[in-house]
């Protein structure tokens, strides 16, 4: 059966409901593919294409033990994963039905794939704050370990991740606590679709930009940051009450008093342009 078309953000806002901590992130970006392309997708063969990555890891598991380079045996050589380094900023590449079907995409679509195995598995899988390329850390018996899904999952050391954290912060950067942080599975989405919305705002697309921000407020709808976007784009777009709706939800929110008070001047003036 096909899934249900762009327009109802309800399943999305069911399925990211609660602390967050933990969703059902290959449902969720299932829902945000339909979602973006604003039509009905069979997901049936693409569900059993990610059962088919987990069943392959409990069979070699089974037959070599737990490690996490078993990870990387199935879906990036088995299945033939990679990340797309050379269209990186494609769209298709935040898209995870599209991620599937070309076997590659940007570092957090792959990590969905990557954290949905590993858990169905049993094992401890979570997003890290790692700046500038998201990676994530699985747990297996006790011991941890960082995996890099774009490239190939291949299992990062010290060395490893000092060298990638320079080439984002300048050559004088060292590994901190604070960059193995774990990650929400809610900002883990986030992270994905605010690839989506990044480029179609590059791209001056500011309908499908707004699109974007009603997904990711579906995610987290008391995020303010994003509240506040939304209500600026939709004033913008001359959708008034839209734009209204989102500064009413900062000021229901305790957020500073200089954001409160910038809420407040903003909604007076549309409210205004609605009498």
């Amino acid at each position: 059966m096909a899934d249900g078309l762009a327009a109802d953000l309800g399943p999305l806002k069911d399925l990211c409901a609660g602390d967050g901590e933990r969703i059902d992130l290959l449902e969720a970006g299932f829902l945000l593919s339909v979602l973006g392309r604003g039509e009905a997708i069979d997901l049936a063969p693409f569900r059993q294409h990610v059962t088919a990555m987990t069943d392959g890891l409990a069979d070699l598991v089974h037959r070599r033990g737990a490690t996490p380079e078993a990870l990387s045996e199935v879906i990036a050589r088995s299945y033939a994963y990679r990340g797309d380094s050379e269209t990186y900023d494609d769209l298709q590449n935040a898209d995870l039905v599209r991620v599937i079907e070309r076997r590659k995409g940007l570092p957090v679509a792959l990590s969905i794939l990557y954290l949905h195995v590993a858990r169905a598995q049993g094992w401890q899988a979570e997003g890290l704050a790692f700046p500038g390329h998201f990676l994530i850390r699985i747990g297996i018996d006790g011991a941890r370990h960082v995996v890099d899904p774009f490239h190939e999952g291949a299992v990062r050391e010290a060395a490893d991740l000092r060298r990638l954290l320079r080439q984002v912060l300048g050559p004088d950067a060292e590994l901190a606590p604070a960059h193995f942080d774990p990650v929400s599975d809610r900002d883990v989405l986030l992270r994905l679709e605010n690839n989506v919305r990044l480029r179609l705002a590059r791209r001056e697309d500011l309908p499908g930009t707004a699109r974007s921000l009603d997904r990711m407020l579906a995610i987290a709808p008391d995020r303010v940051e994003l509240l506040f976007e939304a209500g600026q784009l939709n004033a913008r777009l001359d959708k008034r009450r839209a734009a209204i709706a989102a500064y009413e939800r900062i000021l229901e929110l305790d957020v500073d008093a200089d954001l409160r008070h910038q809420a407040s001047a903003l909604l007076q003036e549309l409210r205004r342009g609605l009498n």
